[in-house]
């Protein structure tokens, strides 16, 4: 049982996903603001696992927007998540209450 005053543990653990997301969507978008500076010519290398693997800057790009467009569609669902969450304990807040002043 938690406190009805506190947040609730999914809506804690909700908090911490949505800033990992909220991390890895601005290491993204910094790395395609990079891509973006590169000639067409350039060499671009991904790294997997211990090995660096060269990889078309086209298809760089096209991954990282990729990558970009699901942690935001991510942080779209936890936002909606979150909501849910708080609406639920808020509502159980005011039984508890109600069920005090009774």
């Amino acid at each position: 049982m938690y406190s009805l005053n506190g947040p609730s543990p999914d809506i804690a653990k909700n908090h911490q996903v949505r800033k990992k997301y909220t991390i890895q969507l601005g290491e993204n978008e910094l790395v395609l603001k990079e891509l973006d500076l590169l000639n067409e010519d350039a060499n671009v290398y991904k790294l997997i696992g211990p090995v660096l693997v060269k990889q078309d800057l086209a298809e760089a790009n096209a991954n990282v927007r990729k990558r970009i467009e699901y942690i935001s569609a991510e942080l779209k669902r936890l936002d909606g998540s979150l909501q849910d969450l708080e609406e639920k304990q808020h509502s159980k807040r005011e039984a508890v209450q109600l069920r005090a002043a009774l």
